[in-house]
């Protein structure tokens, strides 16, 4: 960064973001915020009707949206919708890919059908998203990718699911690469587990993250808005010098490797 900053670097006026899977929870969180901080809005996902509701708020503050309802993983819906973004706005500067997705089942129990299902779902989609959206980055900008604790850790039950998170991270490095002479940034959020109404299934489905079990190290559980706050520094220009790194939102998860808080106080492995 070669200029002395202040509050207003943080504005994102004048720029247009598209979120995928912004109808509900880290996307949601995502779209809400970006528009707060100045950004117009290309939000799409599969579901319509809370999708709708985000995009009255949006409309609210006074940035203009547009909407599709759509699943990721078909091309040429996305094809459609990015055809509307640029007759509209000419141009895309931020790209969140935060669509995904996945079920509790152990590894040997996911059929082929479910298996290829979780791949397009958590990689073909990022991948063929990225594709078609950086021809519209024609000013540079920021791609940001949504992954997960589990791309960085074994996900048992989650086999595919944290393989394919595992990929994305090493396209976000690959890419932080290849796109650099675009000045397109690539960087990466990896959560831990966020209460989401997209995941609330997902609890009572695997005793692992049941909570007399799972326990992030920080003593306060994160949410959505955590996440879209690591977004929203990755977007715009006090990040301007990174790229091809992930940031850990995760209450010391990744950091932790296993230690856990004892009730009575202290660490245990």
């Amino acid at each position: 960064m070669n200029e002395s900053f202040g509050p207003d670097i943080v504005l994102l006026d004048g720029s247009v973001a598209l979120v995928t899977g912004g109808a509900q929870g880290i996307g949601a969180a995502t779209a809400l915020t970006l528009a707060r901080f100045g950004a117009d809005i290309a939000i799409c996902d599969k579901l319509d009707e809370p999708m709708a509701d985000v995009v009255d708020e949006i409309e609210a503050m006074g940035r203009t949206v547009t909407r599709a309802h759509l699943d990721v993983r078909h091309d040429e819906p996305v094809a459609d919708f990015l055809a509307e973004v640029a007759a509209r706005h000419g141009r895309l500067d931020i790209v969140v890919n935060n669509a995904g997705g996945g079920f509790f089942a152990p590894f040997l129990d996911v059929s082929s059908k479910g298996q290829a299902a979780l791949i397009a779902e958590n990689f073909t989609q990022v991948a063929s998203m990225t594709r078609a959206c950086v021809p519209l980055m024609t000013n540079g900008g920021s791609i940001i990718n949504i992954t997960s604790i589990e791309g960085h850790r074994a996900g048992p039950g989650f086999a595919i699911y944290s393989a394919m998170k595992a990929a994305v991270e090493s396209l976000t490095k690959t890419l932080a690469l290849e796109l650099a002479d675009q000045h397109i940034r690539v960087n990466a959020v990896a959560p831990d587990m966020i209460p989401t109404p997209g995941d609330a299934g997902l609890i009572s489905d695997s005793g692992a993250m049941s909570g007399a079990t799972y326990q992030q190290p920080w003593p306060i559980g994160g949410t959505t808005w955590d996440c879209a706050a690591a977004v929203l520094f990755l977007a715009g220009r006090l990040s301007s010098f990174m790229t091809g790194s992930t940031l850990h939102v995760d209450g010391g998860t990744y950091a932790a490797s296993g230690w856990t808080r004892r009730d009575e106080g202290g660490w245990k492995l």
